[in-house]
């Protein structure tokens, strides 16, 4: 375990000094959610109203927190699908280091680049105006719900990466995040939706998070924080196994 811990922080100090060396997408990666929250929060949020009353800043700011956790699955692939299809990850498979130290070393960069993020967004949403309204205990609960998807998601970008060994489809994961992203509860109450889509958004896993971190913050729109803790342990227990499955079949 020591040795396998050591090789993680090694592959995560590797891919922390690839973003250092690439300044312009750390800007990129932390500017388009805040263009986001000012695009749907000033532009397009005049004319939207929240179930149940409310302002809508207060709901918006939420859901556009782990919408950033949801979009954090596109780096994740096109960094691994990179290493795998240039043959970076048969190199390491090569080496004694512990089997697991590539895709740890990916998973903790990308969390810890993801909480810089957050902490980005949660500025941007104190500087329009949003407030959480329960406490520093209850805003640091949402905090850890917002983390704790971003790390299901890292696992599903990892085993999408692995499965692909091709960055160029990362348009067709492009593809697959957007629908799931605006068919939540994010952006817009399930109840202001027809029923068979409100359906859909109430049982997506995006909805789960933003409607349980609504109410760890006190803002309007708030939900039951058990389905935000069960959803992304589900896409953990899941994506795991078959990322490590992926990983040791790639020789074959």
């Amino acid at each position: 375990m020591k040795w396998a811990l050591h090789d993680g922080w090694v592959m995560t100090q590797r891919e922390l000094a690839h973003l250092a060396r690439q300044p312009a997408q750390i800007v990129v990666m932390l500017l388009f959610p805040v263009l986001l929250v000012l695009m749907f929060g000033f532009v397009l949020g005049g004319g939207m109203s929240v179930a149940g009353g409310g302002d809508y800043r207060e709901y918006l700011l939420p859901g556009m927190f782990a919408m950033t956790m949801l979009f954090g699955v596109e780096s994740t692939f096109a960094a691994i699908a990179t290493d795998t299809g240039s043959g970076v990850t048969d190199r390491f498979r090569s080496l004694p280091m512990a089997a697991s130290a590539q895709v740890t070393g990916r998973t903790l960069a990308d969390l810890l680049t993801s909480a810089l993020g957050l902490l980005v967004m949660l500025g941007c949403g104190l500087a329009v105006g949003w407030r959480w309204h329960d406490g520093f205990a209850g805003a640091l609960a949402a905090v850890g719900l917002l983390l704790w998807l971003r790390f299901a998601v890292l696992w599903v970008g990892v085993y999408l990466g692995l499965l692909s060994g091709n960055p160029q489809l990362l348009v067709a994961v492009q593809i697959l995040v957007w629908p799931v992203a605006f068919l939540s509860s994010a952006l817009a109450s399930p109840q202001d939706m027809p029923d068979w889509l409100g359906a859909l958004s109430h049982w997506n896993p995006l909805s789960a998070t933003a409607d349980a971190t609504r109410a760890l913050f006190g803002n309007p729109g708030g939900g039951d924080t058990w389905p935000a803790l069960l959803w992304p342990t589900v896409l953990t227990a899941v994506f795991v196994p078959l990322s490590i499955r992926q990983y040791r079949r790639l020789s074959r």
